[in-house]
Order: structure tokens, then C-alpha cells, then sequence
């Protein structure tokens, strides 16, 4: 199978409930959008979600990172292209690019995810899964951004909001949707921020479920240490406890 065989590429429209106060695309809907276009990719080469679902399995993104120049615009075309880097045991690294409506590459982003079985919540073998087909599509294609980083907060993170769990944030998995996650940590800092600075890098780690009627507390930490950005990690968690993701958002 040729590399470009291997990469699948889809076309997008900027709707105008897509898109911020500036006109611009969010990074909720672009998040949302990758899922879709890894779901197109994933079922046109026979591991997509309706198949695996026969077989009590799912897939469940681990890890995010996008870097990006400019988000298009509102009514503006943009392209995805998608294909899968790494599969290891457990894991599958699955790469993305962001082209605008003239053909140039504005961002990338790069994810983890994971297979489990719907009913145990555990992981699935992916090297044996159908004799590990997955592995015929891994492709060497460029990825210049780095990879998702270990994300920790300093000794001053405090609790700047708390939640509960409410219905628009649970999914079909029943628990709280991962792009949810997204939006509501990009939710703690204020617009004037957004009207001033550009977000330029944005990671989310996601470390366990959490479900309806959770209480969700949303810690947050500036790292001071670079100079060219404001940059902030957040880390999230249920009921006072368990971490269930942590997150960095980079503003240039």
C-alpha cells in the first residue's frame, strides 16, 4: 500500500455557530471536527466505530495536541488530513494537518488513543486485534509539531471554577465527553485574553472517566518560565479526589 493510500484527507466548511466572537473557528469545534475526520479514517480502512462496536469495543482518545497559525474563518473551506504514526500494544499515535482554504498547512496536531472493551472498560490488545491489521496503515508522514508533554502544575495552582457534570456534557459512552473537557477549560479565561492574544498550542490529557452528577474542580497554574507566551496548566478533578485530565493551554 503506497504512503498516500495510507492518509485520509476531508474537506470542512466553517458554519457560523462554529466559530467565536472574532469569527474564527473554535478549538472545541476543531477538536470535535478531528474526531469526526479520525472516525471517517478509521471506518474507510474497516477498524472504524460501527465495526469495533459488534465486537463490544471502542475507541477513546488518551492524548491531544494541536499547534496552529490562524483557525479559518467563518464560511471558509479547510481540509484534514489524517493517518496513523505508531501502533503499539496498547496505544495508536494517529497524526493530523490542518490545511486552509488556499492549500497551505496551518497546523498540526497529534493523539493517543486507546481501544477497550465497552463492557470491562479495559484496553484491547491492538498487535492481535484482526491479527493486528491496523499496523498496514502506519505511515511516515511529517508531523513538525512536539509531541503532547508531561503536563504538571506548580505549588501556586488553585481552584479557579467547579462544576457538576450536568447532560449536555455526557455522550454516548456515558461519561463526560472529551471535547466538553476542552471547551470548558478554555471557559476559565477571560475574552479579553482571546481579543488580545492568539491560542497557539493547546495539549489535554485525559486520566479517567468521570460521569453525571460529578463535581469537576478546575485547577490552574501559570508557567512563568516562557517568556514569548502566556502559558497556563490546568488540571481537573472529580469530587475532590481523582484526576481525570490535565491540560495546557499556550496564548502567543
Amino acid at each position: 500500500m503506497s504512503e498516500n493510500n495510507k492518509i485520509g484527507k476531508y474537506k470542512y466548511t466553517v458554519e457560523p455557530f462554529h466559530v467565536d466572537f472574532t469569527g474564527h473557528l473554535t478549538m472545541g469545534i476543531l477538536g470535535n471536527t478531528m474526531l469526526n475526520c479520525a472516525c471517517s479514517h478509521s471506518t474507510d480502512r474497516g477498524f472504524g466505530i460501527t465495526t469495533i462496536n459488534k465486537e463490544n469495543y471502542t475507541w477513546v482518545i488518551s492524548r491531544l495536541a494541536v499547534e496552529i497559525d490562524e483557525m479559518p474563518y467563518k464560511y471558509e473551506t479547510f481540509e484534514l488530513e489524517t493517518w496513523v504514526e505508531n501502533v503499539y500494544r496498547l496505544f495508536t499515535d494517529r497524526n493530523f494537518a490542518i490545511i486552509n482554504k488556499d492549500g497551505v498547512r496551518i497546523g498540526y496536531a497529534r493523539s493517543v488513543w486507546a481501544m477497550i472493551n465497552v463492557s470491562t472498560r479495559k484496553p484491547v490488545n491492538l498487535l492481535q486485534l484482526h491479527d493486528g491489521e491496523i499496523a498496514n496503515y502506519v505511515c511516515d508522514a511529517p508531523c513538525p509539531i512536539a509531541k503532547p508533554s508531561r503536563i504538571t502544575l506548580a505549588d501556586d495552582g488553585k481552584i479557579v471554577s467547579s462544576m457538576t457534570a450536568k447532560y449536555s456534557d455526557i455522550d454516548v459512552n456515558n461519561h463526560v465527553n472529551s471535547i466538553r473537557y476542552i471547551e470548558h477549560v478554555l471557559d476559565l479565561f477571560p475574552v479579553e485574553l482571546y481579543r488580545t492574544k492568539h491560542l497557539r498550542r493547546f495539549e489535554i490529557a485525559y486520566v479517567a472517566e468521570s460521569c453525571y452528577g460529578d463535581r469537576l474542580d478546575f485547577i490552574l497554574s501559570e508557567d512563568k518560565s516562557d517568556m514569548l507566551h502566556k502559558v497556563y496548566n490546568i488540571e481537573i478533578k472529580k469530587n475532590g479526589q481523582e484526576i481525570v485530565c490535565r491540560s495546557k493551554a499556550v496564548f502567543q
